[in-house]
This record gives structure tokens, C-alpha cells and sequence, in this order.
């Protein structure tokens, strides 16, 4: 063998290495969209947290129960103009509770700019939130679908996924996001009827939907559920909600194990002090409203947006081994 064809065991394994490397970069920069052009431009820009949004304090701004964002001051931002996608979820199918405002909007835009379908529920007076989610969905060239109806209802949940599978042509994303949140002081003042409703919205329609939905679900689907850092440090006049977001984690924890076997992953979401509607609905009492997010490390509430990211990569293949977990985004208070 000549001297210049001769290389070391050491020279073989290098370059192997960086064979092996350059195989497994290539494919991940393709799937998020990352191209050579996009590297030449530079470092992606970086923008101070605690400058991003607006801070308390806010106005005091009542509306009745389940409120629209549309008239809140400032208006949360659900990613409408910043959520930029590249599909990570191509051709998926996606049915989302709550997805006219707060996080289910936002997670419920970033689904279709990843490429999925969606169908989204809400409450039938939150129409006119819900037909913007509808049309930025369309402009995104996916399927769009609105289901409005009162999650309290058994036959209601039942319906909402027999048309959200018949529309989609199949479900294999699920978002029980739909959250009822009333503030009151004193258990002496919370109703029987108060209590039954948080239940029946944030306990029993998770429970109904999931049931209804597991039949029609592939290996490889995901359950994505919105706990809250109440289910970790409760406000003590939110009594029902809190024990509410206590439950779900437990369930989170629960059918992660029970549907495991099944290629089914069950994760959650735990957002800490968000700005969405349900503060201005009798979510928060006046004062906390006003100050709402001010106790955070960055001095303000997070936004909706700021937690898209989370349910799309809860909702992706490459996520395939995180199943049972809660991902927790706070702006530095609270669990997880």
C-alpha cells in the first residue's frame, strides 16, 4: 500500500464521526425548515423577556363569563403575527378545546402553521374570537372546523368528536384546553352550581372527550392537557379551579401510563400567570386583575404565544419518549 493511501485507525473513526454527524444534522435542519441560506443570514435575534409585552398595571376591564380577548385591553397575543411555523406537523389532525382565545388560540394557530388540521370548540358567545382562529387557520391553506357548544354536556362532547373526526377524516391530536376560572373569596360563598360547573368544564368534558376520542386514535397520537400552576400552589379564592388543575395533572399522570402500551402519549401543559380571558371574566378579583403577572421575575404575565412552542413540540414525532410529563412556563414562580 502506498504511504499517501494509508490512513490510521484514529483517521477512520473521525471520519465516521463526522459522516454520522452530518447525516443526523441534515435531516433536522430540513425538518424545521432550517436552510443554508437561512445559516449565511446570521444568528437568529434574541429579544429581552422583560421587554416583550406590556406591563401592569392594566385597567379594569369586567366582562361576563367566558369574555372575549378581542375587547381586552391589551389584547393577549396568541402568535397571530410572530408564531412562525415549519412543519413539524404535517398532515396531522387536531381537535382543541378552548381554541377561540388564550392558549388553545395559540396553540390552535401554531397547529395549523405547522401543517395540521384543526377543529376547535368554544363556548357559543366567544363566536366572534373563534371565527378569526377559523380564518387564520384557512390562510394557512388547513383545514379549519368550528364546533361551538357547552363542554358541560355529555352528548355535547360525544358530538364534538364524532364531528371533529369526520370532518379531519380522523383525530390523532387532542387539546383539552377549555378551562372555567372564577374567583370567589370565601368556600362559604362558593354555590353548589358555581362548583358543578367548574367541574363538569374543567374535570368531566376531558374525561368525556378522551373517552369518545380513544377508539379513533392511532399509535403515535398525543393527549395534550392545560394544567396551571394552581394545581401546584393554589390562590385561596380559587378553590374549585385549583383543585381542578390539581386533577388533571393527576389524570396527565394516569393515562400516560394506562395508554403507553397503546403508542399513546399523555403530557401536560402548566402555564403559571398567562393573560387570557379568563381574568377578565371573573377569573381574578379587580386588584389582581390590574396587577395581574407583576410578581413574576420579568415584571408582567406571559402571553399566550409564549407557550405555543410548548404544545407543538408536546403534539411532535421527535418528542416520542416524553409522555406523563408537565411542562411547566411561569415566568420563574410556581411549579413545575
Amino acid at each position: 500500500m502506498n504511504e499517501e493511501n494509508k490512513i490510521t485507525r484514529r483517521q477512520v473513526v473521525a471520519g465516521l464521526g463526522a459522516t454520522l454527524a452530518a447525516a443526523a444534522v441534515s435531516p433536522a435542519l430540513a425538518a424545521t425548515g432550517t436552510s443554508n441560506k437561512a445559516i449565511a443570514d446570521g444568528p437568529a435575534k434574541i429579544s429581552d423577556p422583560t421587554k416583550l409585552y406590556p406591563k401592569p398595571p392594566y385597567k379594569s376591564q369586567p366582562q361576563p363569563w367566558p369574555g372575549l380577548q378581542s375587547k381586552m385591553d391589551p389584547i393577549p397575543d396568541c402568535g397571530e403575527t410572530s408564531y412562525k411555523g415549519s412543519g413539524r406537523l404535517m398532515g396531522r389532525k387536531a381537535l382543541i378545546t378552548g381554541g377561540d382565545s388564550g392558549m388553545g388560540r395559540a396553540a390552535a394557530i401554531a397547529y395549523a402553521r405547522e401543517g395540521a388540521d384543526v377543529v376547535i370548540n368554544y363556548y357559543p358567545s366567544e363566536e366572534q374570537d373563534a371565527q378569526e382562529v377559523i380564518a387564520l387557520i384557512k390562510k394557512e391553506g388547513r383545514k379549519a372546523v368550528a364546533v361551538p357548544g357547552d363542554l358541560r354536556s355529555e352528548d355535547f362532547c360525544k358530538t364534538l368528536v364524532q364531528k371533529a373526526v369526520t370532518a379531519l377524516g380522523g383525530l390523532d391530536i387532542i387539546v383539552n384546553n377549555a378551562g372555567r376560572q372564577q374567583s370567589v373569596v370565601s368556600i362559604a360563598d362558593l354555590t353548589t352550581e358555581e362548583f358543578d360547573a367548574t367541574m363538569k368544564t374543567n374535570i368531566y368534558a376531558p374525561f368525556w372527550i378522551i373517552k369518545a376520542a380513544l377508539p379513533h386514535l392511532p399509535a403515535g397520537s398525543a393527549i395534550i392537557g392545560t394544567t396551571s400552576e394552581q394545581a401546584y400552589d393554589p390562590s385561596p379564592d380559587l378553590y374549585a379551579y385549583a383543585q381542578t388543575k390539581a386533577a388533571t395533572m393527576n389524570y396527565v399522570k394516569s393515562l400516560a401510563k394506562q395508554l403507553g402500551p397503546k403508542g399513546i402519549r399523555v403530557n401536560g401543559v402548566a402555564p403559571g400567570p398567562v393573560w387570557t380571558a379568563l381574568q377578565i371574566s371573573g377569573g381574578a378579583q379587580p386588584e389582581k386583575q390590574q396587577m395581574f403577572g407583576s410578581w413574576t421575575m420579568l415584571g408582567r404575565p406571559g402571553q399566550p404565544a409564549e407557550l405555543a412552542s410548548i404544545y407543538v413540540q408536546l403534539a411532535a414525532a421527535d418528542a416520542s419518549f416524553a409522555t406523563g410529563q408537565i411542562y411547566g412556563s411561569s415566568g420563574g414562580v410556581g411549579m413545575p
